[in-house]
């Protein structure tokens, strides 16, 4: 991609002036190598799959204005706002100047800012540049030592809550950890590559696309460009896949949805040779006389088996029976509201520490006064 070619050359002839203090104020081109982009973007560059954005490092940080381009979602789009690792806030942008608001930023010290799309849909930012204020200084950003990768649907891309990903079990869990995040989730959308509730492909094809499922509906960029994982910097250390229940819905067969779900391991597999794969079990569909509905019983802890069985042992099953009553869910479709979530990833937490996986005691670009 353009954009990342243009990253590499920057980086190569970065120099002491980028970081010193400036008379005026500080203009960052869309490649400069001090914004961390994480997440899916394409060349323009443009964002795609919710949970994809920048993070900066800044020191003496007063103001930042955000400058989109056209294609970004109009009339707006959702982003959350953290600065120095605290609560997101929900801020609309558009294309043109965006003031983005920092209460909590240090203008003596060093801040660090991470800006976010919320959304499933609907979530498209196209960075132009961004601006700071006069005498800030611009420093690299160092990932945690800890990466997820979560894969899924709307149940990690965190459907019908307020702030959709932002408030969705993977953001809270890798917050909790102090870990850097990928996620690459479709509501709607099978892992066998099917049409199903308005997608077009499944995600066992999209993960491998720069573009989420929306593409097929954006007039401006109705086509999928190959993603290249090389781009995902630091690679990830634990993927994470909670997935199947769109594929339920669409009449995929037990045995149909073992092959693909193992197939699509398999080619994980020449990606993230040695990271562990954690396979989530359906936490199911709960009704309001207690019971719940769950979809393809005994497939995955038999997808786990199999992988075993030819030697691949860190696959992992993580089995969530239980992890989510009616309290803990929309009664009107069932997926999980924002205290559901929280739930979901207190009890995935506690999962990963028995199995030996412990939050990073700070994160590794620190705020300093």
């Amino acid at each position: 991609m353009l954009q990342f070619a243009l990253l590499a050359a920057a980086s190569a002839s970065i120099s002491y002036a980028t970081i010193l203090p400036a008379s005026k104020p500080v203009t960052l081109s869309n490649i400069n190598p001090f914004i961390a982009y994480h997440g899916r973007w394409d060349a323009s560059p443009g964002t795609w799959w919710a949970g994809s954005g920048v993070k900066l490092n800044v020191q003496n940080l007063e103001s930042l204005e955000l400058n989109l381009g056209p294609h970004t979602t109009a009339p707006l789009a959702s982003v959350g706002v953290s600065v120095n690792y605290g609560p997101y806030t929900t801020v609309n942008v558009s294309q043109g100047a965006n003031i983005i608001p920092l209460d909590g930023s240090n203008s003596r010290g060093n801040s660090v800012v991470r800006i976010t799309t919320e959304g499933w849909q609907d979530n498209r930012m196209q960075l132009d540049s961004i601006v700071l204020n006069k005498g800030a200084q611009v420093r690299p950003y160092t990932p945690s030592k800890l990466v997820f990768q979560v894969i899924g649907d709307s149940l990690s891309a965190g459907q019908y809550l307020d702030q959709g990903v932002l408030q969705a079990w993977p953001v809270l869990t890798s917050e909790n950890y102090k870990a850097e995040l990928r996620v690459n989730a479709q509501p709607g959308a099978a892992l066998k590559d099917i049409p199903a509730w308005g997608n077009v492909h499944g995600v066992s094809y999209e993960y491998f696309r720069t573009e989420d499922t929306g593409y097929y509906y954006t007039t401006d960029h109705n086509y999928t460009t190959p993603w290249d994982f090389s781009h995902d910097q630091p690679p990830p250390t634990h993927v994470v896949i909670h997935i199947g229940a769109n594929d339920a819905s669409q009449n995929v067969t037990a045995t149909d949805f073992e092959q693909t779900y193992l197939s699509f391991v398999t080619r994980l597999r020449t990606l993230y040779p040695i990271q562990p794969i954690l396979v989530f079990t359906p936490w199911g569909w709960p009704a309001a006389d207690g019971s719940i509905s769950y979809y393809y019983p005994g497939s995955y802890e038999k997808i786990v088996d199999e992988r075993h069985a030819i030697g691949d042992r860190n696959v992992f099953l993580v089995n969530t029976t239980g992890w989510v009553s009616w309290e803990d869910v929309f009664p009107a479709n069932t997926h999980p509201t924002e205290a559901g979530h929280a739930k979901i990833a207190g009890l995935f937490e506690t999962w990963l520490k028995t199995w030996g996986l412990h939050p990073e005691s700070s994160w590794a670009t620190k705020v300093a006064a």
